[in-house]
């Protein structure tokens, strides 16, 4: 026998050392590619979470700024164009130009359409420097399924119509409100507006839940600060729990117009 064949032939690797390599190789790529597939499902779930946050927070944001304006300018503003000022800082239906107006309630309760719990019409000149602004009405409405594909809060601007109109008819036009922040999953437990009312007994500093009341205060004209809790779910489920994850936002619009 030839010495330095037998030691040529003694170099290599055996069948079964290769299948017991290709094993493990095949472990540790599953591995890789089983930890690689679990962080890009968290990264996308963590991404939509944040903008579910970004989207919920801008929303948030816009409503406390109209809000906030609500009723700008007052009848004192100095002008003989009517268009120029609001008449109420919130508009309401029904009997928004009658001598009752309605009541406002929580959970469904009182006689207000708007301002409800998941309805608000603010009454504002968005621009009062801007000479050719005028007043508008800013309506922030929930729509649900089956009109429209997910629970959207939905935002319109219009301007006000002549005297006798119903301010919620005036959104009634196609396209009169649009989509504004999407996903909103708010049940009726939870509204998304509620408000205290300026009353007799309680100065504009320490306003009093509007249902709480007395009935001669407890109508639009009054309100002075708006609380908004605004629940928004992300389109997708969460990878690991199968549910979508939810940011809660809570908010304040504190109507600042002395003069109404």
């Amino acid at each position: 026998m030839n010495p330095a064949s037998s030691a040529d032939r003694q170099l290599g690797f055996t069948l079964v050392e290769l299948l017991v390599a290709l094993g493990i190789f095949l472990l540790v790529i599953g591995a890789a590619f089983t930890l690689l597939g679990s962080s890009q499902s968290r990264y996308q779930t963590e991404s939509q979470v944040l903008t579910s946050f970004q989207e919920a927070r801008l929303g948030l944001d816009q409503i406390v700024r109209d809000v906030n304006d609500a009723g700008y300018p007052p009848p004192i503003y100095v002008s003989t164009n009517f268009n120029l000022f609001a008449s109420t800082p919130f508009a309401w239906s029904p009997g928004y130009t009658g001598n009752n107006p309605c009541v406002i309630g929580t959970l469904g309760g009182g006689t207000c359409t708007t301002p409800g719990d998941f309805d608000l019409i603010v009454e504002t000149n968005p621009n009062p420097q801007d000479p050719n602004s005028t007043v508008s009405w800013i309506r922030y409405q929930l729509q649900v399924p089956p009109i429209v594909p997910v629970p959207t809060l939905m935002r319109g601007v219009v301007a006000p119509k002549v005297p006798g109109t119903d301010p919620a008819a005036a959104f009634a036009g196609a396209n009169a409100v649009v989509p504004f922040v999407q996903n909103v999953v708010n049940t009726p437990a939870q509204p998304i507006f509620s408000y205290t009312c300026d009353t007799s007994t309680a100065p504009q500093s320490a306003p009093l839940p509007c249902p709480n009341a007395a009935a001669a205060d407890n109508f639009p004209a009054n309100i002075r600060d708006v609380m908004i809790n605004l629940i928004v779910a992300t389109p997708q489920p969460d990878a690991a729990t199968g549910q979508p994850r939810v940011v809660e936002l809570r908010g304040r619009g504190r109507r600042v117009n002395p003069n109404q």
